[in-house]
């Protein structure tokens, strides 16, 4: 039996309570959300991997991309991405590979990462395509499915299936004259095997064929935004709510089935439009995880767009976003190097963070209360162990040291903590 079904027998299973531990909730409570399709365990039955919560009244969760192109095809190169982001605390990885050996890197970060992994196997099965065929047009609705199968079986945690880019939706993108049309780049696969063999996609007209081989492997779906904006003047349009009320229903069935489903969100979003976005998704979707990718609150943030997007995910987190996916300082620019997706890590990290303190997460601003209290003290071993990136801490205070140690060299004998202490101390 699948989670789902398990939790709906009243079952509360060793990793239940695994995950409930860690989270501060009652097994009883998780295994009730999970039965109603508003949590999910991102977990194959063939990866052995410690178990994470995503979904209702959990901490807000950060997935990072990793992955070649045709241009950078690197294992070396991505395994230490991989480390770079277990270090640092990321709760998921997405491997994008679309360049080299995409099979064998994946099968690489399933032995070696100690986190939940998630693929897009519409990628593989279009670069198949394009090397078999020479186009990806002649890609069979059997292609894309035997690689899906393919990724379930090797261990694949969570796949991202575009399945609400549907002909429907493509009409009323054409009706709409968006900006950017289609920025989603398994999106834009599938528009283009639609049109070119005028069939409906094939992930949506054989859904149920997707359904059986995820409960299969208790493969967690994410129904990923194909239309999802690219860019602010496309944000909340007909379009993407066109294919978030497809999305939802198709989470509907999924959750009938046994079938784990989160929902993916908006890319390019407004400030003042996220909150909305949230709400939209929460209700159409009956309260399903929901994955952000950022957003990002402006087009023209280049070079910092990892700012860009922690400041729409921490206002995303704070109404409701359960997983974001973090944006490196390279999007929209080049694959991003190591720094990049340290940077990025830590941006999405921060954010996360500030949304649990925003939704009243149970320990979440104990850890700043744990802060305040070392910079009170003076405590500088306690200030780089709280901090998000300890080394870098560490480093820049070596790099300007203070003259006298219990202070920082920006304000020096001046420190105002101490001077307010001294001075209270003296009037008592």
């Amino acid at each position: 039996m699948t989670r789902i079904e398990l939790a709906k027998k009243g079952i509360v299973t060793d990793e239940v309570k695994e995950v409930a531990l860690s989270e501060g909730i009652s097994p009883e409570r998780l295994a009730s959300d999970i039965a109603e399709g508003v949590t999910v365990i991102p977990r194959n039955i063939n990866h052995n991997i410690k178990p994470i919560g995503i979904g209702k009244g959990l901490r807000t969760k950060v997935n990072a991309n990793i992955g070649t192109s045709k241009d950078k095809i690197s294992f070396d190169g991505e395994m230490e991405k991989l480390d770079v982001l277990v270090k640092y605390r990321a709760d998921a990885v997405m491997d994008l590979s679309t360049g080299g050996p995409i099979k064998d890197l994946r099968r690489l970060l399933l032995r070696k990462s100690p986190i939940s992994v998630g693929t897009v196997p519409i990628y593989e099965a279009a670069v198949r395509a394009a090397e078999a065929y020479g186009t990806i047009a002649e890609m069979t609705p059997d292609n894309i499915f035997n690689v899906i199968e393919g990724h379930a079986e090797e261990g694949v945690d969570f796949v991202t299936v575009h399945c609400g880019v549907t002909r429907k939706a493509i009409e009323r993108l054409k009706e709409e004259g968006r900006v950017l049309d289609i920025v989603s780049r398994g999106g834009s696969f599938l528009l283009e095997w639609m049109i070119y063999n005028d069939r409906e996609n094939p992930l949506y007209e054989h859904y149920n064929r997707l359904l059986e081989i995820a409960k299969k492997y208790d493969l967690t779906l994410s129904l990923g935004d194909g239309l999802r904006p690219g860019c602010l003047e496309d944000a909340t349009d007909r379009s993407q709510i066109e294919e978030l009320l497809t999305i939802g229903e198709l989470r509907d069935r999924a959750l009938e089935s046994g079938v784990q489903a989160i929902i993916e969100g908006p890319g390019h979003v407004p400030l003042n439009q996220i909150e909305l976005n949230i709400k939209i998704q929460k209700e159409i979707c009956k309260g399903a995880p929901f994955y952000v990718l950022g957003p990002l609150v402006t087009d023209i943030a280049m070079g910092y767009d990892h700012i860009a997007a922690a400041i729409g995910g921490a206002i995303a987190g704070a109404a409701g976003a359960d997983f974001l996916c973090y944006v490196t300082p390279a999007e929209h620019i080049r694959l991003p190097n190591i720094e990049d997706v340290k940077e990025g890590l830590i941006a999405s990290k921060i954010a996360a963070h500030a949304a649990d303190i925003a939704k009243g997460i149970p320990g979440a601003i104990e850890l700043d209360r744990k802060m305040a209290r070392c910079r009170k003290n003076l405590d500088w071993d306690g200030q780089i162990a709280l901090s998000f990136n300890p080394e870098k801490v560490r480093q820049w205070r070596s790099e300007v040291p203070p003259t006298e140690q219990d202070v920082c060299s920006m304000c020096g004998e001046f420190c105002a903590i101490r001077i307010v202490e001294r001075a209270l101390k003296k009037s008592l």
